[in-house]
Parts: C-alpha cells; sequence; structure tokens
C-alpha cells in the first residue's frame, strides 16, 4: 500500500533518516523544515500521515497538530508525534491535542513501519467513508445533524481481557476514574463470543496472556463482520515490540506498553471511542441519506445510479495519486433457467444471497453494485489486477462451493458466477466507461469459455 508521508523536523539529519526509512518501503516522501511549512504543505497537497516532531522553532509540533485538527481541511490527517522527548506527560499532551500516536527517539524501525501501515489502513477505510458521504449530498440527501451527545471523550462500552490481577486492577481503576467501565472476558473465546453482539465501542486485550493468544483474538475480530471495524487496544510488556507490531498489522489499532500509565491509559482509549463514535456516525449518515433512493431494495446492493456518480470520483483519487483501482463486473449463470423453473421468488432469494456471500467476502471499503437483473459490478480501491483476481476466485468459490438453500421447500441449488476483471491503466487516458467496459468484456469472455470461472482483461 503506497502513500504520501509529509515528514517535518528542523533537523536535516532527522529528515534524511526517516525519509530513507519511509522510501526503503516505496512510501512517497515529502518534507517541511519548520511547523508553518508543515501547516501550508498539509492544506495544498493533503499528505496521507504526517510524522511531525514536536521540538521545533517559532510553532513546536503541539501547536502544529492542534491547528492541523482544527482545520477541517486537515483534521482527517493522521499525525505520528516524533520526539526526543519521553515523559508520559509530552505522551498524553501529544494525545490529547489530537495525535494519533506518539514515538520516542531513538525510533524503532518495526513499531514505525507497523504503526505507519496501521494508520494508513485506518484512513483509507475513513477516507471511503467520507467520499461516500460526498457522493450522498450530489442527490441533495443531506447528512442527518451529528448526535454530539453521543461523541463524548468519557462515553463509550469497553470489553477487557486482561488475566494478571494487578494490571485488571489498574486498568478499571483508571477506566472508573473518568465514568468508564469495563465489560470482563475470560478467554479469547469467550471475548470473540461477546463482541460479536456489537454491544461495544472498544475491545483492551492483553499480549500476553497466560493461556491465550491475544494476536489469535486480533486476527478472529478482523476476521468477523460484526467486529471488523471495533477498535483494539492491546496492553504488552516493553519487550514485545514485534509481537506489537504484528498484532497492528493484523488490525489492531493501538497499544500501550507496561507498566501502564493512568494518564497515558486514558488518553489512548478516549482517542480510539472518539475515532470510533465518528465511523459510526459517518456510516449512519451516509446509511440514511441513500437508503431510499440509491440502494437496491431487494438486494442491498448500491444501484446503477449510484455507480455513475460515485465511480468518477474513486477513479479520479485513484488517477490523481497513481493508486490502484479494480473492477469486477459478475453476473450469476443460467439465472433465467433459475426464474423459469422453480419461479421469481427463488430467484429473489438467490439475488438476495449472492449479494450477502459477496459483501461478507469483501473489504467495508469495497463497494457492491446491482448493475441490473442478474448483474453486478464490485469496486476494489487501492487493489491491483493481481489481488482482484484472487478477490474474485474468492467470490467465486463463495458463491459455488456452497449450495443455495430454498427457504420453503427445504430443497437446495446449487448456484455460480462468472467474473470479468480490469483494473486502472495509470499514465493512460483511462476513464471509468472504459475500465467498466474492458470488465464487461472480460466477463462475456468468461461466460463464452465455460461459465463459473474468473477472467481478466486482454492485455495488448
Amino acid at each position: 500500500m503506497s502513500a504520501r508521508i509529509l515528514v517535518v523536523d528542523d533537523n536535516p539529519l532527522n529528515v534524511k533518516l526517516l525519509a530513507a526509512k519511509l522510501a526503503k518501503d516505496y512510501y512517497f516522501v515529502s518534507t517541511a523544515e519548520n511547523g508553518t511549512r508543515a501547516l501550508q504543505m498539509a492544506a495544498a497537497d493533503q499528505p496521507d500521515l504526517i510524522l511531525l516532531d514536536i521540538m521545533m522553532p517559532e510553532i513546536d509540533g503541539f501547536e502544529v497538530c492542534k491547528r492541523l485538527k482544527a482545520d477541517p481541511a486537515t483534521v482527517h490527517i493522521p499525525v505520528v508525534m516524533v520526539t526526543a522527548l519521553s515523559d508520559t506527560a509530552d505522551r498524553v499532551h501529544g494525545l490529547e491535542v489530537g495525535a494519533d500516536d506518539f514515538l520516542t527517539k531513538p525510533i524503532n524501525d518495526i513499531a514505525l513501519m507497523a504503526r505507519v501501515r496501521s494508520l494508513l489502513r485506518l484512513k483509507m477505510i475513513m477516507d471511503e467513508w467520507r467520499l461516500r458521504e460526498a457522493t450522498a449530498a450530489q442527490f441533495a440527501f443531506p447528512a442527518a445533524a451529528e448526535d454530539s451527545s453521543a461523541i463524548t471523550q468519557d462515553n463509550g462500552r469497553i470489553l477487557l481481557l486482561e488475566d494478571n490481577p494487578d494490571d485488571h486492577q489498574a486498568v478499571t481503576r483508571t477506566l472508573s476514574s473518568i465514568g468508564l467501565s469495563a465489560s470482563d472476558a475470560d478467554t479469547v473465546d469467550g471475548a470473540i463470543e461477546v463482541a460479536q453482539t456489537g454491544s461495544y465501542d472498544l475491545m483492551m486485550a492483553s499480549l500476553d496472556l497466560q493461556n491465550d493468544d491475544g494476536l489469535f483474538l486480533v486476527a478472529q475480530l478482523r476476521a468477523r463482520e460484526a467486529t471488523r471495524t471495533l477498535p483494539i487496544l492491546l496492553m504488552a510488556n516493553d519487550g514485545e515490540i514485534d509481537r506489537v507490531a504484528r498484532g497492528l498489522d493484523l488490525g489492531a489499532n493501538d497499544y500501550l506498553l507496561r507498566p501502564l500509565e493512568g494518564s497515558e491509559l486514558i488518553a489512548r482509549v478516549r482517542t480510539q471511542l472518539r475515532q470510533k463514535h465518528h465511523y459510526d456516525q459517518l456510516r449512519r449518515n451516509y446509511e440514511q441519506s441513500l437508503a431510499l433512493a440509491l440502494v437496491d431494495p431487494l438486494t442491498g446492493a448500491f444501484n446503477r445510479r449510484y455507480l455513475d456518480t460515485h465511480l468518477p470520483k474513486m477513479f479520479a483519487r485513484s488517477s490523481m495519486a497513481s493508486r490502484p483501482l479494480s473492477v469486477l463486473y459478475f453476473d450469476i449463470d443460467h439465472f433465467k433457467n433459475i426464474n423459469d423453473t422453480h419461479g421469481h421468488p427463488v430467484g429473489d432469494i438467490v439475488l438476495k444471497e449472492v449479494v450477502r456471500r459477496v459483501t461478507q467476502s469483501l473489504r467495508p471499503m469495497d463497494l457492491v453494485v446491482r448493475a441490473g437483473g442478474e448483474e453486478f459490478i464490485v469496486i476494489l480501491p487501492e487493489t491491483e489486477s493481481k489481488t482482484a483476481h484472487n478477490v474474485g476466485e474468492r467470490l467465486r468459490a463463495a458463491i459455488a462451493n456452497e449450495v443455495f438453500s430454498l427457504q420453503d421447500s427445504g430443497a437446495s441449488l446449487p448456484v455460480t458466477i462468472s467474473v470479468g476483471i480490469a483494473s486502472l491503466q495509470p499514465g493512460g487516458d483511462d476513464a471509468p466507461e472504459k475500465i467498466l467496459h474492458r470488465a464487461d468484456d472480460a466477463l462475456y469472455n468468461a461466460k463464452q469459455t465455460g461459465r463459473n470461472k474468473v477472467v481478466g482483461e486482454a492485455t495488448s
């Protein structure tokens, strides 16, 4: 996942070292030597992440971060504060002015890169929801007013998995000091089961459980639809940075190192709760705005009207940033025979179940559209051709490998799909209608050569 990162530091050597580390992982790095220049570049260039030094002349990093988070144009850019300061009060102050994390010099390379990947992944999802909300505004469906009473720093439901009695007591006592309480989970399996209810805003979990694996918990929560966006805050020992990095790569949002310090725990919990409330509000506003006009009432997929308005935005964003984007065009094989043989009510069951299985196999940022009849389009941001082919195979298998149950009769019905793939071609004269046409051509090829298969676009 490539991205544009702004490094802000008045020390040229620090800038050079950070830029070299990031460029090694193929990130595009720009630099600013002071806070004033950083604010100008952030507003003009809209980087995907800012690494911000604290100790700078004129405007220090705290003030820069505060101004970034106060500006609607830059509030959504993740900020990691980087400094030689190691005092807990400085970390807490950084989090309170809006920083997403705080790294202490000398920077641990593993921790740095894991944190960068984690924040970029979160930003990618949030950017997609904001883009969808902007599309809704084009249809003159104003977003619902934000419920400010719900978005408070000390309002949230927390699930806690910590089997060390001393740490458990420290966490619950600290949370209680700001009016929060946590429900206890005794095991990883128990935490997974309880979290499925969707009743929680934050999962706090020890990484070094006595009889369980905290990394397994992270992986399982991210693999399940009901908990895919649940924030996860890990607690670990100072010598476990490799496992912390692995946890962030698996999908954890943040971490605390022992010994747990109360003010930092509060600041990080508040940050995660605030982000979760904001994400939920974006999603609610968006869904309420579009449900009546732009969603297919039978399947819950978006309709073609929405795609025609939203795809150009996604396309332009990917083209400007030279990022990959792929399209899957698929339809249900022999669907007319299903309707003719079993009736249209059975056909409706098949359509709904196809969309359900497809949606479960995709990321929250991916877009599923019913193009008409039994034809569907899936838009995959940040996805190159090879990965898109793997996704297509996963969707094909999700449909073909399990027969469809016909509810009333108790009978079952085998269903398959054919899939065509096309991807954005950077540097050319590509356009949304062209990529859709190429995906449609690939779908036609799949149907002509046997169906129940995935075919990529022809290459010249």
